[in-house]
């Protein structure tokens, strides 16, 4: 049962084709991407798009870190490789810092 959750941002290349095209991947999302995903603890993870702006739901278990998740991805031929294809369709927030794609958001009101 998850019990974290994080919810991030980031953008596509403002292009009508790439948004397309970058869809049309996540339809069928690499088994071994899948598989990372699930190994590191994240039990959910859904994206939503609306023009060119992601926004990322993560629910993860207590033993979930993004540290954990950056080493294991780091060292995973696959992973790295998926994340070259799609930094072909990404670009980063205007605040991101030097090489952060997704970026963690804050909760700023909860009813």
């Amino acid at each position: 049962m998850a019990t974290q959750k994080f919810y991030l941002a980031l953008d596509l290349k403002d292009d009508a084709n790439l948004i397309a095209e970058y869809k049309e991947l996540h339809e069928n999302v690499w088994p071994e991407i899948k598989k990372s995903i699930q190994d590191s603890g994240i039990e959910v993870l859904d994206i939503y798009c609306t023009g060119n702006r992601l926004f990322m739901i993560i629910e993860a278990d207590a033993d979930f870190t993004f540290e954990k998740k950056d080493q294991a991805d780091a060292a995973n031929e696959k992973v790295q490789e998926w994340e070259t294809l799609m930094w072909k369709f990404q670009q980063a927030l205007p605040w991101a810092k030097p090489g952060q794609k997704w970026i963690l958001m804050d909760k700023i009101f909860e009813l």
